[in-house]
This record gives C-alpha cells, structure tokens and sequence, in this order.
C-alpha cells in the first residue's frame, strides 16, 4: 500500500484536523465525537441537519458542512458507521429549539446508530427528524443495507435540505423537502478497480484485467454483474438504461444529472462520461436543466463512477439554485 498515511488508525481524525486547519472560521472539530461543524451552529430558531456515515467517502459528508447544507457531519472510520455516542454527542451539540434532522445513507450500521441516538435524544426532549437516503437502482439487498443503498443522490437531498432549512422552515417541512427529493432521485455505478482502505492495507476485492463491477456498491459491495470491460458509449447506455426506467423518467422531464467520480478516475474522462450521458438524454427527450461533474461521494481510490439523475419540478429547481457555502465548491 502506497498512501499519505501515519498511524492507520489515526486517518479519520488526521484529515478532519486538516479540514478544520484549512477552514479556519468557517468550521469547528470536535474530536471527542469526530464532529466538523459549522463555526455559527446550532443557529438559534434554525433547525439542524446532521449526516453521518462511514469516511472514505469524500466529499461526502465532512465536506459538505456550511450555509445552506448540513449544519454537521460526525463520520465513523473508513467505511464504518459512526459510534451512537457520537451521533448523541452531536445531536446534543447541534440540536436548537427548531429541532435537528438527521440525513441517513440506507445501510444497516448507520441506521442503526442515528436510530439508537434519536431515541435517547428524545427522552431528552431533543426534536429529531430521521430522512433515509436509498437512491441506488442497482440493488434492492446487499451486505450492508435492507433495501436500497444511499449513495451519490445524497448530496441533493442535503442541498434542498440545507436550502429550505436556512430560509427558515420547520422542522416538518424540511423532512418533507428531503422525502421529496429522495423520491425523484436515482443513481448508479461501476468500477474499474477496487479500493484499498488505509487500516487494511490491500484491496477489499478483485477485478480481472479485463473486468468491471456494474451496480458496484460505494463500500466495494457487489452490484449487479461483473462484466468485461466496455466502451465508455455502452457503459453509459447501460447505467442509464437502469436509472431511467426506474423512476421512470419520461420524454419531457428537466433533470439534474450527475456524474460522480469514485475517487481514482480522471476528471476528463469524467467529462467523458458526461457528453455521453448528456446527448443519450437528449435522445430519449430529457432536458438536462442543471449539470453537476467531479466527485461527490467517492469510495476511497477506487476507479470508478456513478450516474445521478433527478427529475425537477419548480420547487426543487429553486432549492438546487439557492445560496450555499462549503470548504469544496461542489454546488
């Protein structure tokens, strides 16, 4: 393993130090609870929104802390849920009289954490709110989920989240907001290659010279098939085939479409990618209203990329465009 890297165990908290070092006055570390938090929250008679989820997976989610999105973001080790207790502690740090909404990839370990600290939350008469993410088509089961997985489509569910929370609605609407969005939002993706995380130092799976992992899960977990490698024309054709027939989405629908990097692909051909997805859409009668190109939920150096779209109606189109503020410029 060749990496940036002291003591293994160390890596989450090294990075969220370098985080919170880069952005001075713009978040706060807590590293009792691994918690990177806007300098100004909890923002009195504002409601909070929390994500939590595995590291590995950055941006996604310690970097999508600041106006207009999440309020904070407590990460577990390289993907593992955070511990409850720093989901607690982080809850009690953040919540306001608004209440506090947590955001929550669909996988076991992470549900079951944001579930056992919203309960004790509520016996401490904290209002929290819970919006599950599952917008990947490529599986309904895997190793770590009960239903689908929470994947890219995320970050728009945080972004509308984050928008209607800073104009200040209550703490209803916002879930709703969230709930909504989930709805019309579906992705999928493929790998290249593997990943290797820093605490165990080789691969966490094999793929032939030739072989590519389609539906590939964002923790290496398996997806649909494990194909021979394809042109770019008929990976896209393949992604797309799976994402639009799932909504489904129609001739006539304004999307927005994401292509995400997993972290070891190149940004051209990112934009590769992107020019074939755009004119497939065009094809089928699909406006793209708005386009988002880079790496947004990543899988550590894992070669790879996902699809996202979402269909738009006016009431999201507005929240996508609303003002925000995080370390990297992702929206």
């Amino acid at each position: 393993m060749k990496k940036f890297v002291n003591d293994p165990k160390q890596f989450v908290p090294d990075m969220l130090e370098g985080l919170a070092l880069a952005n001075p006055g713009t978040l706060t570390y807590d590293p009792a609870s691994n918690l990177i938090m806007r300098v100004d929250a909890p923002v009195p008679g504002k409601v909070s929104i929390l994500q939590g989820s595995g590291s590995g997976h950055e941006p996604a989610h310690v970097m999508a802390v600041g106006p207009g999105m999440l309020d904070g973001a407590c990460p577990g080790d390289v993907f593992a849920a955070p511990p409850m207790d720093y989901v607690l502690a982080a809850t009690r740090r953040l919540a306001t009289e608004a209440g506090l909404v947590y955001i929550v990839n669909n996988y076991t370990g992470d549900r079951m954490a944001f579930e056992m600290a919203q309960e004790l939350a509520e016996a401490e008469g904290i209002k929290v709110r819970t919006v599950i993410v599952d917008d990947d088509v490529a599986v309904d089961n895997s190793t770590f989920t009960v239903g689908r997985r929470g994947v890219a489509g995320n970050f728009f569910v945080i972004k509308a989240m984050g928008a209607a929370a800073e104009r200040g609605a209550d703490i209803d609407e916002v879930v709703r907001v969230g709930e909504h969005v989930n709805s019309v939002t579906r992705s999928m993706g493929m790998a290249l290659t593997s990943c290797t995380p820093p605490a165990k130092g080789t691969p966490i799976f094999e793929l032939g010279e030739t072989e590519a992992e389609m539906g590939v899960g964002i923790h290496g977990e398996p997806g649909r098939e494990r194909v021979q490698v394809r042109s770019a024309s008929e990976i896209v054709d393949d992604l797309l085939d799976a994402i639009v027939s799932d909504l489904p989405f129609a001739a006539g629908d304004r999307v927005a479409l994401m292509v995400n990097g997993l972290g070891g692909t190149p940004i051209s051909e990112l934009y590769l990618l992107y020019g074939l997805a755009h004119k497939n859409l065009v094809g089928r009668g699909i406006e793209i209203a708005r386009n988002y190109v880079g790496e947004y939920c990543t899988s550590l150096d894992m070669a790879g990329a996902s699809l996202t779209l979402v269909r738009l109606d006016e009431e999201i189109d507005e929240l996508f465009g609303a003002p925000a503020a995080v370390p990297i410029r992702v929206f």
